[in-house]
């Protein structure tokens, strides 16, 4: 594989970056009108069945794994997602608390699949914990807007994220399959489960009117969540990933929390207190280390045996 991005994957790269970046603004002005459960479905409804007629179902992969995916992705990481965001946790602090989804991976992988993280991975591990626990430690004060209720729900998310990205490893070796279609076709089974939730939590009255109370604002922000963060950035940065080293590829993510925090700054007027900013310096660092750990450890066993 190569290790040098083409001007035009650099491009896609960024395009990606950026629309996941925004994401999170995006998510909160969605969440002014609805509720999270039915904002959540919406998202999976509109990635799925426009589409079902014009793509075919991955030849190579069981129903049961795009079910769990569809089910842990959607109704695990975008349920709980929304329903922090809704209860008070920042846009941009959220941009950056999901990216622990990488060390909570980590540790999931070295349990279920047996895989031993490094050393490197260790460190950073330790330090995006500390990171966390500047960020949480912010909650209740005023100026940073976030609760704990918010807080907890953003780093279940994270654990859910990590727990899809297993489930993609058990995808990858029944065989090779098309991006696009797998998600289309996962989309579709956390529709009914949120809808059933949302019935619940909002009740059904609730939900009806949200549905007849669509408009253009609604549709513009289900648009981008489904069309635009989800198909369009999952499908290139997929095939960057099938292209490239995963080496080269990988830490382009750290840009998300970046832009993530930019926005939220810019559009929401969000303005992350002393304690977040450590925090966030924490995670993004822990981040740094588990991505180029590796790099660093053998440039260092290199100089070592000249």
């Amino acid at each position: 594989m190569s290790t040098s991005l083409s001007r035009a994957d650099w491009a896609k790269a960024l395009v990606v970056v950026v629309v996941w970046g925004l994401n999170f603004v995006v998510m909160k002005w969605g969440l002014a009108t609805l509720s999270p459960l039915v904002l959540c479905a919406l998202r999976f409804l509109a990635a799925s069945l426009p589409f079902l007629l014009f793509v075919r179902p991955p030849r190579h992969l069981s129903w049961g794994v795009m079910a769990a995916y569809g089910l842990v992705q959607g109704v695990g990481q975008f349920g709980l997602l929304f329903t922090g965001m809704q209860l008070g946790m920042p846009a941009g602090m959220s941009s950056v608390v999901l990216q622990t989804q990488a060390f909570i991976t980590m540790l999931m992988a070295a349990a279920l699949l047996g895989e031993t993280p490094h050393r490197w991975q260790w460190l950073g591990l330790c330090i995006a914990i500390g990171g966390l626990v500047f960020i949480g430690a912010a909650h209740g004060d005023g100026a940073s807007g976030m609760t704990l209720a918010g807080f907890l729900l953003t780093v279940g998310a994270a654990a859910m994220w990590a727990g899809s990205n297993l489930l993609t490893r058990v995808a990858a070796r029944q065989g090779p399959y098309e991006p696009v279609s797998f998600i289309v076709w996962s989309s579709v089974f956390p529709i009914v489960p949120l809808l059933l939730l949302a019935c619940v939590v909002d009740g059904m009255e609730a939900v009806v009117q949200q549905l007849r109370g669509l408009g253009g604002r609604e549709l513009g922000v289900v648009a981008y969540l489904a069309l635009l963060s989800t198909l369009l950035g999952y499908g290139l940065w997929t095939r960057l990933l099938q292209r490239y080293a995963a080496s080269t590829v990988a830490p382009l993510s750290l840009l998300v929390p970046v832009v993530g925090l930019l926005s939220a700054m810019l559009l929401l007027g969000e303005r992350p207190t002393a304690w977040q900013w450590m925090g966030t310096m924490g995670v993004l660092a822990g981040m740094v280390i588990n991505q180029f750990g590796g790099l660093w450890a053998k440039r260092r066993r290199g100089a070592a045996s000249i």
